[in-house]
């Protein structure tokens, strides 16, 4: 039983989403308008992840605000090496700022690495919040990876391959450490270590069991190690003569995009229910629309779940089918005149819930929800407006 327990590794299938607390899923980090390029690549072929996100206002309290915050992909070890990541059209190869209530535009560019079907995510850590994790999909990798290369041009000139690069000397070192490590223990543990040792401690033989010898050991190896490192710093030095150190500092906060959908929507809960038995979210909402156009309530997201209302829009970007409720959502009335301010009750229904355990957030001290309703406009444009409140569970 406990051989098996520790040989026996099964294939794990998706990671991190669920288990996620659903407050993290619902009141932080809200991506949305999510495109994968492709799903499909080869060993050393890309594929870009695209999308935005919303920084959500009411962010909960137990986790820290993302005044430092770092973009990258989740996924189950370094099955593809990320090239490039960009935060609305910047650069952003380190931490980075974010704003309460602002959008993101955000694109990553992702290489194929170890051939498999892997789930991959998009991921934001927050200095003191943890990793907050975005949706997945799975991505198939073909190919061998022997033929994997990760080639860059240095400020020199010189074109290296980060994947094989020094990978000889840092084998070598490795080795050399491990062995005079173990000749190191097997030293001191030659000879009997527990119950002679402490009976001499107890006799007043203490410092008879440190011999010279030993002693003789001890300076020779801490001199040595010293003159090794010494050796190993001069020749790096002399071998790579230009170097910088890592760079690990805050690139500053970055402005959010500068729609202010606010201005064009205004939309209050009222009260919102959670029927356990039906799976279903039931919000009453008071709804204003401030443009000129006529609106339609098409889509409400949270924690990555899609929720559409089928008679305004349809997914066309091959988004998760486990996070996707085609026809999940229901409104009492869909359109809003502009200028009009109108009470819907909207709902939104599917067994992603509990799948998902999106549902755990009634069991929270603190039970509330939050997500992102989309209208749009008779052009196809979308106005994402946060919602959230507190939700009250019923059981019948």
């Amino acid at each position: 039983m406990i051989a098996s327990s520790v040989f026996y590794i099964p294939t794990v299938a998706a990671h991190g989403e669920k288990a996620q607390a659903a407050f993290l899923r619902m009141r932080t980090i809200h991506w949305y308008d999510m495109v994968w390029s492709k799903d499909t690549i080869a060993v050393n072929e890309t594929y870009t992840i695209s999308g935005k996100f919303r920084v959500f206002e009411d962010w909960p309290e137990a986790v820290e605000k993302p005044h430092v915050s770092f973009l990258n992909a989740g996924q189950p070890g370094p099955v593809t090496a990320r090239l490039t990541s960009y935060v609305n059209g910047m650069f952003v190869p380190r931490s980075i700022g974010l704003e309460l209530g602002g959008d993101y535009e955000f694109e990553m560019t992702m290489q194929g690495r170890r051939p498999g079907t892997w789930h991959v995510h998009t991921l934001l850590n927050v200095q003191g919040g943890g990793p907050l994790i975005g949706p997945g999909k799975y991505i198939t990798i073909t190919g061998d990876m022997a033929d994997f290369e990760s080639k860059i041009t240095d400020l020199t000139g010189n074109t290296v391959n980060l994947e094989t690069m020094a990978t000889g000397t840092v084998i070598g070192w490795h080795l050399f450490w491990y062995v005079l490590g173990i000749a190191w223990i097997w030293w001191w543990a030659r000879r009997p270590m527990f119950l002679p040792r402490y009976m001499r401690i107890e006799a007043g033989e203490a410092n008879d069991l440190v011999t010279a010898q030993d002693k003789k050991l001890t300076i020779g190896v801490l001199v040595g190690v010293l003159l090794i490192i010494l050796f190993g710093f001069k020749s790096a030095e002399d071998k790579f003569p230009v170097t910088i150190p890592l760079q690990a500092g805050l690139l500053g906060t970055i402005d959010s995009l500068p729609v202010d959908y606010n201005s064009m929507v205004s939309a209050n809960v009222l009260k919102a229910n959670y029927r356990v038995p039906g799976r279903t979210i039931s919000m009453t909402v008071e709804i204003t629309n401030h443009t000129d156009q006529v609106i339609s309530i098409g889509e409400f997201n949270t924690g990555g779940i899609r929720f559409m209302n089928a008679n305004v829009r349809v997914d066309e970007t091959d988004y998760p089918e486990e996070l996707l409720a085609p026809e999940g959502l229901e409104v009492s009335q869909q359109d809003i005149a502009p200028g009009e301010t109108v009470v819907v009750d909207i709902s939104a229904t599917d067994a992603a819930w509990e799948v998902q355990r999106m549902a755990d957030v009634i069991y929270d001290p603190d039970s509330r929800f939050a997500g992102l309703i989309f209208f749009v406009d008779p052009e196809g444009n979308e106005i994402p407006i946060p919602i959230g409140g507190p939700l009250v569970p019923t059981f019948v």
